[in-house]
């Protein structure tokens, strides 16, 4: 089952057109997209049963995040060994670096994003993980059940703001507005064949930056989730950007930066992709 945010409308995805899912419901789920995530095993249960009507066409541009409004989003740092021998740390062995991308960052698939002046603005390919079911010490054999779905992320991150000062401030360095692209819709863990191994490309002006395997995570999406909720409970809604391969900007010799002009292609295998450009 796949399920976007249309032009701010809750919609299931079906044979590439858009079914509104309050109408097809006649108002039994709203036609909030956040708001799904609390009822989402009743919804589950509807959207496999009921019998949808013939969905409309719709432009990629009008999708919002899948996960617009979520009270928790975790990000994690380091979670792939490549990536962190790049950016000059040691894997982690515990838990890896979990910091924030504030909600007001959040955007669609298709956006355009403002570089912050005087900024070195680097991007992040990564596969992101909503809750659908409130987990708290949550076994890791058990946590796939806790996931409504998964979307392509972008950590967009503005690497001055990030590391500078007696400590770096990876939150606000990586929440500047359209820093958070999702999507470009949901996609339930059911439909892969296998969900712990996908692969995930970026692109700048068509030129691959970044390929890896989510096989590669240092922590899987249900060891994470084992990890998170052992220290907070998870939230339906909650959102959780799972890290990134080898490639940013940051690790390269020399060092290479998003311009002005810019488009940039993130892509998971199964799921779709979002397209950034980049404007001063």
């Amino acid at each position: 089952m796949r399920i976007a945010n249309l032009s701010g409308r809750l919609v299931l995805i079906a044979d590439g057109r858009a079914v509104d899912v309050e109408e097809a419901s006649d108002g039994r789920f709203t036609a909030d997209p956040q708001a799904v995530y609390e009822q989402w095993a009743d919804f589950r249960a509807w959207a496999e049963s009921a019998a949808l009507p013939t969905g409309a066409a719709f432009e990629a541009a009008a999708l919002g995040s899948p996960a617009p409004a979520p009270r928790q989003t975790l990000a994690i740092g380091l979670n792939y060994r490549d990536h962190a021998a790049e950016s000059g740390f040691v894997a982690p062995e515990g838990l890896p670096p979990v910091f924030t991308k504030y909600v007001t960052s959040i955007s669609g698939p298709v956006t355009e994003v403002t570089l912050p002046p005087g900024g070195h603005t680097d991007w992040e390919v990564e596969l992101v993980a909503v809750i659908g079911l409130r987990a708290q010490n949550v076994a890791e054999a058990d946590a796939w059940s806790h996931v409504a779905g998964l979307a392509v992320g972008q950590d967009i991150s503005e690497r001055v703001a990030q590391l500078s000062g007696p400590a770096p401030q990876f939150s606000l360095g990586k929440s500047f507005p359209g820093f958070a692209p999702i999507g470009p819709w949901l996609v339930t863990p059911d439909e892969f064949d296998n969900p712990d191994d996908l692969e995930l490309r970026c692109a700048i002006n068509g030129e691959e930056v970044q390929k890896g395997r989510t096989r590669d995570l240092i922590f899987s999406v249900p060891a994470l989730i084992a990890g998170l909720s052992a220290v907070l409970p998870l939230l339906p809604g909650d959102v959780i950007f799972t890290g990134t391969p080898a490639g940013v900007g940051l690790g390269r010799d020399p060092q290479r930066w998003l311009a002005p002009g810019d488009e940039l292609v993130s892509t998971i295998e199964g799921i779709g992709e979002l397209r950034q450009t980049f404007v001063a």
